[in-house]
């Protein structure tokens, strides 16, 4: 863990993103009723801080102590720094949970659980893609083809694609985008 939470600073201080909001939390928040929000993996807060602004109490989460660091202190936003290996979601309790950029599939069960009724994931992350493509080297980082489709399988699936972008650094990547409602 700590030569994780190492690399994840030094990451963050060497290859800063844009602070651009994901556009598909962007385009799709108005799904999520305003309410108790999670931020899995957040980095330096630039959609904790988009779901602060509209209303949402957020758990922001992540390993790095750096990048926690960086998100504003508010009384809407509660910093976690947790071991993502290790740290569990609390049951029923989120109104909406945002996953970008992070895969870890021992969360696509713990998701579920942890959304309220009518409660909204918002996901996107990276899949795996031939060619001239950035992106994670390790495979356990990658989805497959409608893996995360196939995951969320017994919740209101809203939207779903898979496509090529430019990610917040400039880097040329494959996606998978969902949005889907506990029923």
């Amino acid at each position: 863990m700590i030569e994780d939470k190492e690399r994840w600073n030094r990451r963050h201080v060497e290859k800063p993103m844009r602070k651009n909001i994901e556009p598909v939390l962007e385009n799709y928040i108005k799904e999520a009723t305003v309410g108790t929000a999670l931020d899995i993996a957040c980095g330096v807060g630039r959609n904790t801080h988009f779901l602060a602004e509209k209303g949402f109490l957020v758990d922001a989460v992540d390993l790095s102590d750096y990048a926690l660091s960086q998100i504003k202190n508010m009384a809407t936003i509660n910093k976690i720094e947790a071991d993502l290996d290790t740290y569990n979601l609390a049951f029923s309790k989120y109104d909406l949970i945002v996953n970008i950029n992070y895969l870890n599939r021992r969360f696509f069960p713990q998701i579920k659980e942890a959304l309220k009724k009518g409660g909204v994931i918002i996901f996107d992350t990276f899949i795996i893609a031939h060619g001239d493509f950035d992106q994670p080297s390790n495979p356990e980082y990658l989805l497959r083809e409608n893996e995360l489709l196939h995951a969320f399988i017994g919740l209101e699936i809203i939207y779903y694609e898979e496509k090529d972008e430019t990610n917040l650094r400039g880097e040329k990547t494959r996606v998978a985008s969902l949005v889907a409602r506990k029923k």
